[in-house]
């Protein structure tokens, strides 16, 4: 049983930092492709980070390219998103995801797990 925990979420002004991180448990997932997606208020969820086990062509949306960037602590099997220059547009349920079935995907249908999300708040 795989379960992925997301923390680190919170209330901040317009310009200030949060750093998220989703920890997995039950399953090593150091070869397993990571992802961060969001949800805003009457919005679709999307994809805002997709983080392959290779490391390698790692995507960010172009809506948080430049401010935001994943990383992974496989020893702790944790994968992390730090925010920086938050805006109000940020404002959010962020979500981890995991996949065991394909090495790289933008589609919520392709991964197997998920987090409780955790939710991002920007003030203006």
């Amino acid at each position: 049983q795989v379960q992925l925990v997301e923390s680190g979420g919170g209330l901040v002004q317009t310009g200030a930092s949060l750093r998220l991180s989703c920890a997995a448990s039950g399953r090593t997932f150091s070869t397993y492709l990571m992802a961060w997606f969001r949800q805003a208020p009457g919005k679709e969820r999307e994809v805002v980070t997709v983080f392959p086990a290779s490391g390698r062509t790692i995507y960010y949306a172009d809506s948080v390219k430049g401010r935001f960037t994943v990383s992974r602590d496989n020893a702790r099997n944790t994968v992390y998103l730090q925010m920086n220059s938050l805006k109000p547009e940020d404002t959010a349920v962020y979500y981890c995801a995991m996949s065991s079935r394909v090495y790289y995907s933008h589609f919520e249908k392709d991964y197997d797990y998920w987090g409780q999300g955790t939710q991002v708040t920007v003030s203006s």
